[in-house]
């Protein structure tokens, strides 16, 4: 099905909530896979889960959390700050089998504050995919915008999207602004091409454009129409992060499965968020650990296409190494070694992740 048809999956019993439906279907469909399953039951949220004397929410935020209960509790806070009307907004926060406090803190921010357009719901199985493919199937807007639990958003965050949504009938998904915020000073080895996987920075400029071959939105701010989704499926759980495990590629992959069936992806600078980096994402530790896992994404993820993919991705990163070897050379003219070492540092961590997958890491 491409964009702008009509699903034509009938429902044979009485409409629950989305993932009841879900879960019903995987049961009587369970040949299918779990993103075709998911999509199915996407297109009865608008129905489904709706308290009586609400209306149904036009944008509605998906925040995954895990074990981070004052992080999601400031996101939480941003949230509540956008300029949108209440009604037309709602947030769907995923407990990802969190084991800390997140469920107590959500609860008291939510009492506190007597919000009635917020809620949690717990989600089992481990995986930012899962929990994401969850807070889909439980939202209720005709737009979903995706942010993290370290992120806070700007005011006219849910405005913006709309705005663009409302103003561009043709976009099937759109990714806007990433600026990161330090919670310490700014390490020196840091450059524009290392803060990428540590930050998600992400900023093409102050005009809404399509996103150019290759590029595409980060997972920390992007949004897509529900009937988007119905067509090209949700997150494949095989990819991405896992409790600790620094995995990606989700993101990439939906985004190709989006493009494969025509549909446009387009940049908004309006909808900006703010990703907070903490200390302990600036150590050389996890800087190794983050590349090398990037590098074992993209390998999974090549390679479930075809080898001939994976093979294209290989040529691609020795081009990358020339591009890398000729922009540490700069800062090095600069005296800027750090930022040199570091730069080729990534380059060879993410080459070993290519090259060994996840049972070579050292």
């Amino acid at each position: 099905m491409r964009f702008g048809q009509t699903p034509e999956n009938k429902f044979s019993f009485i409409c629950r909530s989305p993932f009841t439906i879900f879960k019903e279907y995987r049961r009587r469909l369970g040949n299918l896979p779990q993103t075709s399953l998911l999509s199915i039951a996407l297109g009865f949220s608008y129905i489904c889960h709706m308290p009586a004397g609400r209306t149904i929410p036009r944008i509605s935020v998906v925040v995954a959390t895990y074990n981070r209960s004052a992080s999601m509790r400031r996101t939480l806070e941003s949230l509540v700050g956008m300029a949108l009307d209440a009604n037309l907004w709602e947030a769907v926060v995923i407990d990802n089998n969190s084991t800390d406090d997140t469920r107590r803190v959500f609860d008291e921010f939510i009492s506190a504050r007597k919000i009635g357009n917020m809620r949690m719901v717990f989600e089992p199985a481990q995986g930012l995919s899962h929990a994401r493919n969850r807070g889909i199937a439980e939202s209720r807007g005709e737009i979903i915008a995706v942010v993290d639990d370290d992120e806070l958003v700007s005011p006219g965050f849910a405005g913006d999207y709309l705005a663009f949504f409302d103003s561009h009938p043709a976009a099937a998904a759109a990714g806007g602004k990433i600026t990161p915020r330090y919670s310490g000073p700014r390490p020196r080895w840091m450059s524009r091409y290392t803060e990428v996987p540590v930050a998600g920075t992400l900023d093409l400029g102050p005009r809404e454009r399509e996103f150019p071959r290759g590029r595409n939105p980060f997972g920390g701010n992007m949004a897509f129409r529900r009937t988007t989704l119905e067509a090209s499926g949700v997150f494949d759980p095989a990819f991405g992060r896992t409790g600790t495990k620094l995995l990606a590629g989700e993101e990439k992959e939906l985004f190709h499965r989006i493009r494969s069936l025509g549909g446009k992806i387009w940049w908004v600078p309006g909808p900006e968020i703010f990703h907070i980096i903490d200390s302990d994402r600036l150590t050389r530790d996890y800087f190794k650990r983050l590349n090398y896992m990037g590098g074992v994404s993209e390998r999974e993820r090549t390679l479930s296409a075809s080898r001939a993919k994976y093979t294209g991705r290989l040529a691609s990163e020795l081009v990358k190494w020339g591009a890398s070897l000729l922009f540490a050379a700069g800062y090095c003219l600069a005296g800027q070694f750090s930022k040199a070492r570091y730069l080729l540092l990534m380059r060879k961590y993410i080459t070993e992740g290519l090259l060994r997958g996840e049972g070579g890491a050292k």
